[in-house]
């Protein structure tokens, strides 16, 4: 039977969760970074990174 039926959900969790904005979402860069407390594997990190971002989109670019 449908919902027209006076039947309930199973997940009643679903409806009462809030949906958030696309500008309060986070892209999962919010670590604080300073380069006087990096070490040698930390800067190391970030040149990885910053050659794979370069990479990326040089792809899209194309």
């Amino acid at each position: 039977m449908g919902r027209s039926r006076g039947q309930k959900t199973r997940d009643r969790n679903k409806a009462s969760l809030p949906q958030v904005p696309k500008n309060m979402k986070s892209d999962g860069n919010d670590v604080e970074f300073s380069k006087e407390m990096a070490d040698g594997a930390d800067l190391e990190a970030l040149a990885r990174a910053n050659a794979a971002n370069q990479r990326v989109n040089a792809r899209r670019k194309k």
